[in-house]
């Protein structure tokens, strides 16, 4: 719900303060950098000092990053808070979090199940980030019926995001010790045999990571900002039936990965939703732009619970939490730079440049994996 919060607001708040379109990507990637660092850390310490302390550490930073942004407003500064507080523009979690709990699935569950239990799990998480998109819509609430300033409504937005933070870190400090790396001792390095595969996956993961970055929540707010001129009262809503279409397409991942595969599903159902996006710039009114959009959100995220699955399930044990955080600091990283680069192709070639760059690398991203990995199957497909 914070997640999803913040990276409606973000870019709205920015342009009420005074940033500019330059600045307001800065400040998106100084936050997706943030959410990088926070990920290098979790990948090799999180198994030593714990998983849940690490998850409740994230819950506190993420918390003090909305506290300063619900108080203050210095211009400088705030590059700064959104990179220590971790403030995500992406829409969805994908850093530090991520991480820790990609690791904690798979020992709670068997094989078969892995995939399931992984889109479950995205299900859940997509109907907090539809909350949360409509939470973005109670600035316009606080300003239409209790007169409340425009910066005031966004402050009191980013007070309730710090909420947010806190309660997920205090029910984290619940979960039981079944969440922590069992029998065996922590490693620092992947094995000879995963490393490989591991550097392969990270690798491609961050060319879909960079088309990712240009479409963050944020910048595509903006993008529907500036091009047809509405606010979070329009945003919140479409944002939570996006949420609503990735937590549909995370439950026929797992139907359709069952059936042709985790690879298969992963590339199948990735490409014809980058060719969806890149039409949205030419469409001529808001209606058809936002139903191409949508459609393109009903299959788009089909990649992630198979994803997930896969590069857990390909790895021993006790290599999950550095497989799934080598391969989620290089999405974190790519995102952060492309999110820099967006800014002035945005402001000095095309406001939609990045819905066609974007969808682009995702198609290379694709054609890559299915050529890499076609091969390589997880256990449960290789036992049937």
């Amino acid at each position: 719900m914070a997640v999803s919060l913040s990276s409606v607001i973000l870019p709205l708040y920015l342009v009420a303060i005074g940033f500019d379109t330059v600045h307001i990507a800065l400040a998106i990637s100084c936050g997706l950098a943030g959410c990088a660092g926070g990920t290098f850390i979790a990948t090799f310490w999180a198994d030593r000092v714990g998983r849940r302390t690490m998850l409740m550490i994230l819950g506190l930073f993420m918390a003090m990053g909305g506290l300063y942004l619900a108080c203050r407003t210095n211009y400088k500064i705030i590059f700064m808070v959104t990179f220590i507080g971790m403030v995500n523009g992406m829409g969805r979690d994908r850093g530090l979090g991520l991480t820790v709990e990609q690791a904690i699935i798979p020992q709670i569950t068997i094989a078969n199940d892995r995939t399931k239990i992984f889109a479950w799990y995205n299900v859940i998480v997509d109907m907090g980030n539809a909350v949360g998109a409509l939470l973005a819509f109670a600035p316009t609430i606080l300003r239409s019926f209790l007169g409340v300033p425009l910066i005031s409504s966004y402050q009191a937005a980013w007070a309730f995001y710090s909420i947010l933070c806190v309660t997920s870190a205090l029910i984290v400090s619940k979960l039981s010790k079944n969440a922590e790396l069992q029998e065996t001792k922590p490693i620092q390095r992947l094995s000879a045999s995963s490393r490989g595969k591991v550097t392969k996956f990270a690798a491609l993961s961050a060319i879909d990571s960079f088309g990712g970055g240009f479409l963050t929540t944020s910048l595509i707010s903006f993008w529907f900002f500036k091009r047809f001129g509405v606010d979070e009262s329009f945003l919140g809503p479409l944002f939570f039936f996006v949420r609503i279409a990735n937590s549909i397409s995370h439950l026929a991942a797992a139907w359709l990965a069952k059936r042709i595969g985790l690879v298969n599903t992963m590339v199948f159902t990735h490409l014809p939703s980058s060719i969806l996006l890149i039409t949205v710039p030419f469409m001529p009114n808001l209606p058809i732009a936002t139903f191409l959009f949508l459609l393109r959100e009903l299959l788009v995220e089909m990649d992630v619970p198979t994803r997930q699955s896969y590069i857990v399930a390909i790895v021993k044990e006790q290599e999950r939490t550095i497989a799934a955080g080598i391969t989620n600091l290089t999405r974190s990283t790519a995102w952060a730079l492309a999110a820099l680069l967006a800014a002035p192709l945005m402001g000095n070639v095309a406001i939609a440049s990045p819905l066609f760059i974007g969808p682009g690398l995702k198609i290379i991203y694709d054609l890559l994996l299915y050529r890499s990995f076609r091969h390589l199957k997880p256990p449960e497909e290789i036992s049937g």
